[in-house]
């Protein structure tokens, strides 16, 4: 039983290396498209089939929940926010999919998984943590203008001063707490499911392939919310 905290190397193009997490994360990227393709193609019918009405259910829902903290702007922030959970969720679950972490490369004494969820690497959940970020700042400039540095920098006093600084630091924070929340949980369980399939094959992975699918929604959601909540934070005038 060979476990990695890092993702493994599987193929070089060029310079550039291709790990089973990049692998992982096109596979998610297909199952998307696939899925919004699929959704587009059908239509809207004056009768649901049981996908438009699992699409439908799943927006609605979301969409209200935008609006109960974003409110004028959930529309705004909606796309981001609902890409972030549906890329995350995906990201969290395809490793759960019969087959996808048994295909393996042998290199010298050890087995390589020739795909890894992309969740379970650090740098997949650290460049989502930069994006979600990225995308407060962008906003906060766009709704506010340069008045949106006063959160940052502010200079009517020392305490001012002092907790312009604390917000600044608290936005890097705000990227490692991202990163290291989505990336702990999911490697985490990947390697449960590991132990717990080497033990005993056939009983013990069930139950925790049910604790896994719960918390990859849940931390779907938590990304999700968290996100939201920020780009409603950074449209609010400073005071």
């Amino acid at each position: 039983m060979f476990i990695s905290l890092a993702a493994e190397k599987v193929a070089t193009i060029f310079t550039f290396n291709i790990t089973n997490s990049t692998l992982g994360t096109l596979v998610v990227d297909v199952m998307l498209i696939v899925l919004a393709v699929t959704v587009k193609s059908t239509g809207v019918k004056k009768i649901p089939g049981a996908l438009q009405n699992l699409v439908e259910m799943l927006v609605e829902v979301f969409l209200e929940f935008c609006d109960s903290i974003a409110h004028a702007k959930s529309r705004i922030f909606f796309p981001i926010v609902f890409t972030f959970f549906l890329f995350i969720i995906f990201s969290n679950w395809v490793a759960l999919l019969p087959g996808f972490s048994s295909i393996t490369l042998q290199e010298a004494h050890k087995s390589i998984p020739v795909f890894r969820s992309p969740s379970a690497d650090l740098s997949t959940t650290l460049a989502l943590g930069i994006f979600s970020i990225l995308a407060v700042q962008f906003f906060g400039f766009k709704y506010l203008g340069l008045s949106y540095l006063k959160k940052y920098i502010n200079l009517k006093g020392p305490i001012d001063f002092f907790v312009g600084i604390l917000e600044l630091v608290l936005e890097v924070a705000k990227i490692a707490s991202f990163a290291f929340r989505l990336f702990g949980n999911i490697f985490a369980g990947e390697v449960l499911l590991i132990v717990a399939g080497s033990l005993i094959p056939l009983i013990s992975p069930i139950p925790v392939l049910g604790m896994e699918l719960f918390v990859g929604f849940i931390q779907a959601l938590v990304f999700a919310m968290l996100t939201l909540v920020f780009l409603s934070m950074s449209v609010e005038k400073a005071h």
